[in-house]
């Protein structure tokens, strides 16, 4: 057998979703080699046993890297045998720290990039960092000891069963967020999810129904998507200056940047792509600042020959009579800041360059500079948390995240059906 296993090894497609060569294609995959050596060997045909020279327990470890070391006699295998009657322990337990359920009790579900460089840091002091579980549980481990969590472990059921949790953040990738916000509904936890809510009107009327079960029992906790960009301050002063019942157009460019075709975020079941992915908070941002309900989507994307949707123009009407056309472009240049919001109204603008300035045209220009690139996350954390500890409603409404989200799957519609779409 092939010491690289053969066809198939690294192609995430064939070893993640079992998605197979055809055997006219490729005679040897990396599976068929194995089945076949499992044949054989079912079949006697082939021995291996002459492989295998030494077998040690697992508390004997040192003794065989001994053995290896300082080749004290011939050896070609050596195993290490665990006991297989043992129950491991899950989950780790660190320390034990008393908590009180007026507090705000968090349990992490996963702990990326985003996780550990944003957000952790704007919850650090203001909640009781109690448990954490990753895919990967050295990853746990890591920020279970740099943060002072009480437990770590590598599966989300251990988080969202602690009967010391109260707040459940789920930040994994995209294809988990519904179904461990679902279970987080289901313990009666206070949830943030990171966005998207859901990656399929299935999932989100799922989570609908879940919530709004939640609320006719009288069990319902906050349930929030991490949509951070409406507790910029930069937005709530523009807030601030029109009302809620005025008309407005709006514009968004979005500077995106390109993606590796191959990240996991263009993976359509694992990401759901950046519209899904990314360019929902900028959904969000508009039917926030137009303070009405999105009525209908239409949306286009540039065509080019081995492109995913993640050049697209989309363009939004509310029932207060808002427009909002949102320019989510990935073939820019890094050199042009990312952010560019604009917002028209009763001779009124506001626009907002890379949440870094301000300016308001009207009867004179004012413009208001802000200290490094302020996007809400932190305002975000702490209204958030303060509404639990202060029994105050969710700063996000759960009617807005599902209709953030649902706006957002229709425009997925509009690309693939070419045509305007209504929220119904």
């Amino acid at each position: 057998m092939s010491s690289s296993y053969g066809p198939g090894r690294y192609d995430a497609d064939y070893e993640g979703k079992g998605r197979d060569y055809p055997a006219g294609y490729v005679r040897w995959t990396e599976n068929r080699n194995m089945q076949s050596i499992t044949d054989l060997l079912a079949a006697g045909k082939l021995d291996i046993s002459g492989l295998i020279t030494h077998r040690y327990k697992l508390e004997e470890a040192e003794k065989a890297y001994n053995l290896i070391h300082n080749k004290t006699e011939p050896f070609t295998g050596i195993l290490l045998q665990y006991d297989t009657e043992k129950e491991l322990r899950k989950s780790v337990v660190l320390h034990s720290n008393p908590v009180s359920e007026k507090e705000v009790n968090a349990g992490l579900i996963g702990a990326g990039s985003f996780a550990q460089g944003t957000l952790l840091p704007q919850m650090k002091g203001q909640c009781n960092f109690v448990g954490i579980a990753t895919a990967r549980g050295n990853t746990a481990r890591y920020v279970a000891d740099k943060y002072g969590f009480s437990f770590c472990g590598a599966t989300a059921e251990e988080v969202l069963q602690s009967d010391q949790v109260n707040t459940v953040f789920v930040l994994t990738r995209h294809d988990k967020h519904a179904a461990y916000v679902l279970e987080a509904i289901k313990h009666n936890k206070h949830v943030f999810v990171e966005k998207p809510l859901a990656m399929s009107e299935e999932e989100l009327e799922q989570i609908k129904t879940a919530y709004a079960k939640a609320v006719e029992s009288g069990e319902a906790r906050h349930l929030m998507t991490g949509f951070n960009r409406r507790f910029a301050p930069a937005v709530q002063k523009i807030k601030s200056l029109f009302e809620d019942s005025q008309p407005k157009s709006i514009h968004m460019r979005i500077n995106a940047g390109q993606l590796p075709p191959d990240h996991w975020v263009n993976d359509p079941e694992t990401g759901g792509g950046r519209i899904i992915g990314e360019a929902c908070h900028f959904i969000d941002l508009a039917m926030f600042l137009a303070g009405a309900e999105i009525t209908a989507v239409t949306a286009a994307a540039m065509e080019a020959a081995g492109e995913t949707d993640n050049t697209v123009v989309v363009n939004l009407e509310f029932g207060n009579g808002s427009v909002a056309a949102i320019s989510y472009f990935s073939n820019g240049s890094k050199k042009l800041p990312k952010e560019h919001i604009e917002v028209f109204c009763g001779g009124t603008v506001a626009q907002i360059n890379d949440f870094k300035t301000l300016t308001i045209y009207g009867n004179k220009k004012q413009q208001l500079k802000y200290k490094g690139q302020d996007k809400g996350h932190g305002e975000e954390i702490r209204q958030f948390f303060g509404s639990i500890t202060q029994g105050a409603p969710c700063p996000i409404p759960f009617n807005e995240s599902y209709l953030t989200t649902l706006a957002t799957l229709k425009v997925v519609q509009s690309l693939k059906e070419r045509r305007r779409v209504e929220m119904k």
